[in-house]
């Protein structure tokens, strides 16, 4: 039997990390991002020290229903589909807030969609979320979960701003309901698959010194502030991410699917702590 992981966001950062994990641990390694010469470039150097994983790019928005399929059709034609590290998203700077919803909500659930017929016993797949989701998004209401529940919806963005309201337009704000909407969705999604033997987590990071971070953090003053406050003073390290991720998608994690794991660094704690 080939198994075989797919890696999105997988030219940098969190996603490039994650990938590293995966070598030695499954027979190939499909290496997903939209930039395809960063991509390329990832690829050469997990090559030279691939541990006998064979290691394939593929260019691909994760928006794209059609890549989707072709993403999903080339895991199958490898082998069994063996673990999933989905990295790739976009943080509230690099767009307006439909096109954050849209690529960091909606592409998990287009991504998850896709891969369900693969999904077989020993399957496990990890999404990004994001601290954010613990504290930005504001207190959990009825109507807002029960719009969040179906990010496939042809009207949601819609559906989610008439819910929220105008704040949605935020793109930190926006950024924080769509990983909100990534737990929820690995809570539902661990439900579907369960029954094969499969799971799903998620992972949220907190401050993590990655190019993606930088850019926030050069933008957002308050993420330096809470990095000083946390129980650990620092940010994360990509590779410390990487390290919970593939845990997660290990077999010694065999028991562990539908939660979150916050990796953070303690800024929550540290939140909590001035609260109290």
């Amino acid at each position: 039997m080939t198994t075989i992981g797919i890696v999105t966001g997988a030219g940098r950062g969190m996603g490039l990390e994650c990938a590293r994990r995966q070598l030695g641990a499954v027979d190939r390694l499909l290496l997903v991002d939209l930039d395809a010469g960063t991509l390329a470039t990832a690829a050469d150097e997990l090559a030279t020290s691939a541990h006998g994983t064979v290691v394939e790019p593929f260019v691909l928005d994760i928006t794209d229903r059609e890549g989707l399929a072709q993403l999903a059709a080339r895991a199958r034609e490898l082998g069994t589909l063996r673990a999933v590290a989905h990295a790739a998203g976009i943080s509230p700077t690099m767009a307006d807030w439909r096109r954050i919803l849209t690529v960091d909500l909606v592409g998990t659930a287009l991504l998850a969609e896709a891969l369900r017929p693969l999904v077989t016993e020993g399957t496990a797949m990890v999404c990004f979320a994001s601290m954010a989701a613990r504290f930005g998004a504001g207190e959990p209401r009825p109507d807002i979960e029960a719009v969040l529940a179906d990010p496939l919806d042809e009207h949601f963005l819609d559906r989610l701003r008439e819910a929220v309201g105008p704040e949605i337009e935020d793109t930190g704000v926006a950024y924080s309901w769509a990983k909100r909407g990534v737990q929820r969705l690995v809570q539902r999604e661990a439900v579907r698959v369960g029954g094969v033997g499969a799971r799903v987590c998620s992972v949220s990071p907190g401050v993590v010194g990655t190019p993606q971070g930088r850019q926030e953090a050069a933008q957002h003053p308050s993420m330096k502030r809470l990095v000083d406050q946390s129980a650990l003073g620092r940010e994360g390290r990509p590779e410390e991410l990487a390290a919970v991720a593939a845990f997660l998608l290990s077999d010694q994690a065999s028991f562990l699917t539908g939660v979150d794991i916050l990796v953070d660094g303690g800024v929550i704690a540290g939140l909590a702590a001035r609260r109290s």
